[in-house]
């Protein structure tokens, strides 16, 4: 797996109301969109596992419509993508298999025949947090991220093909991060996939198909990549980069609490140097750290405040106004000060995530409302500034990147404690060093607030990320700053956070399919609530 950065964690920024079933399913799309020739005329998206179930209260459909449009997942477009292809003369069919078996939960297959009558058809699954793969190509076994800047080449299987595909690519200065080739049989059909630093032009694709055994290439640029002016340039040479990050890369929370402690820095001071080291290391253009954090906290900040004056309702017509009405009642309520912020902003972002409109998926898009809602009450109750809170945005990404490191953060393999109990760990691990707390006090606090909701089922009403998602992030807001609380005062908890985390990931293992994102269990298969099941 690639390394996980702040981008995977605290992000991405992208329309509601899923990460893996809104943004992944538009990154799987615009990924097949990018290996095509000539624009889609016609498609056709098979949708398995809890994709089948979910797609029309996820938006799912929509996604993979806006991906094979070309839109990316924060566009507000994504909203109208039937429309939008209608417009353009784009058939689209949409199939939901709930009977097939897929090797993973969120799987679509593409079938697509473009303007000039070439079929593609491409086989993807989205792995949680807006992340996605592409893992077969016209029935080829391949691995495709996005991460970076890709390109395949079909071929038949004959010799000297790597070779030249090397040199032409040398012959530009055009560097090779890694090859992989995957063949049907010796001799036979084969695709080599690389991972490459730069762009590739179209005389570089032409020297390429010059080889008479090669019979198409495709050119996919990182999802992340940026030509801002705040793009920096990388400060190691690769080699020294690369060494320079396998020193920073904590496999663990134990080994991320030693480094803090043998140099006395905070969490988010650690993650910020393995953050660095990893786009020296890592082959793509990125929007500097500082100017992204600063992007991820406006548009949070938007995300909480917009439904307190202006109230909607959601896609699915369960949710709207409760934050309104929440900030209405203000300090004649029972909680006070920090908490009533907290909880209206909670209920505020899950709101602009349901109506589909621009979120930080921080870890999960159903998750989306707890670290803003507890980062930016502190704030204004205590004052802090807006570096500080980046500040603490950088140590909630790297209590997120241990847990997804080693565990999940997707609910449809981990349960809501997966998405919930992340964000709510990440939050009070963030809430503890913002109020000053050590490195130790942040993972106790963070391991507190995940072991709280161990076991939480994902059991989304009529499949929509409304209800009752919206009220578990205020909830899981609220129990995160209790355990950050706890923490400063001392209290340890008694299970080590990277053995709170394999519990987490084995409860959520053990749970049954039904409890696991798929709306056929829990709170949505109670008798009042199968009144909704049409909307799902």
């Amino acid at each position: 797996m690639n390394p996980l950065g702040i981008r995977d964690i605290i992000g991405p920024i992208m329309i509601g109301p899923s990460s893996s079933h809104t943004a992944g399913a538009c990154r799987i799309a615009l990924m097949t969109r990018n290996l095509l020739s000539a624009p889609p005329a016609e498609v056709e998206f098979v949708l398995y596992g809890s994709f089948s179930h979910t797609y029309r209260g996820h938006g799912t459909d929509r996604a993979l419509v806006a991906g094979i449009l070309g839109l990316l997942p924060d566009d507000l477009r994504l909203r109208t993508s039937f429309d939008l292809a209608r417009e353009r003369g784009v058939t689209i069919v949409v199939t939901p298999d709930t009977v097939s078996e897929a090797p993973h939960p969120n799987t679509v297959d593409i079938r697509v025949t473009d303007s000039e009558g070439a079929r593609t058809e491409v086989r993807g699954i989205s792995i949680g947090g807006g992340a996605a793969q592409i893992t077969r190509i016209d029935g080829i076994d391949v691995a495709v991220t996005g991460e970076f800047n890709n390109m395949i080449v079909y071929q038949n299987d004959a010799p000297g093909v790597l070779a030249h595909i090397a040199g032409c690519l040398g012959n530009r200065s055009i560097n090779i991060g890694t090859v992989t080739m995957h063949r049907t049989e010796k001799g036979g059909d084969a695709f080599t996939v690389l991972e490459i630093d730069d762009e590739v032009d179209s005389a570089t694709i032409d020297c390429i198909l010059a080889f008479d055994a090669v019979k198409s290439v495709r050119f996919i640029p990182a999802a992340c990549a940026s030509k801002a002016a705040d793009a920096v340039a990388p400060t190691l040479y690769p080699v020294d980069a690369q060494a320079r990050f396998k020193e920073l890369d904590f496999s663990s929370a134990a080994e991320l609490l030693a480094y803090c402690e043998h140099h006395r820095k905070s969490i988010s001071e650690a993650f910020s140097d393995r953050e660095e080291a990893l786009m020296d290391a890592r082959p793509a253009d990125g929007r500097a750290t500082s100017q992204y954090l600063s992007h991820a906290l406006e548009a949070m900040r938007e995300s909480a405040r917009k439904p307190l004056s202006q109230p909607g309702k959601s896609m699915g017509g369960l949710i709207g106004g409760e934050a309104a009405r929440v900030c209405a009642l203000g300090e004649r309520g029972i909680a006070r000060g920090t908490f009533s912020k907290l909880t209206a902003y909670a209920l505020a972002v899950l709101e602009t995530n349901a109506s589909m409109g621009r979120i930080v998926a921080a870890p999960t898009a159903g998750s989306s409302g707890v670290i803003p809602a507890v980062l930016l009450s502190l704030q204004e109750t205590h004052g802090f500034d807006d570096e500080q809170v980046k500040k603490a945005l950088m140590n909630a990404g790297a209590i997120g990147y241990l847990i997804a490191r080693n565990a999940t953060v997707a609910g449809a393999e981990g349960g809501c404690q997966a998405e919930i109990g992340s964000a709510a760990g990440m939050a009070a691990s963030a809430a503890v060093e913002l109020m000053g707390g050590t490195p130790r006090m942040c993972l106790d606090a963070a391991s507190t607030a995940l072991s709280n909701t161990l076991g939480l089922v994902c059991d989304p009403i009529a499949g929509l990320v409304e209800a009752p998602c919206q009220m578990r992030n205020a909830s899981a807001a609220a129990g995160a700053l209790i355990a950050a609380q706890c923490a400063l005062a001392g209290i340890q908890h008694i299970v080590p956070f990277d053995e709170t985390v394999d519990a987490m990931y084995r409860v959520g293992r053990a749970l049954p399919m039904e409890l696991r994102e798929t709306a056929l269990g829990g709170m949505a298969a109670c008798p009042s609530c199968t009144k909704f099941s049409s909307i799902g």
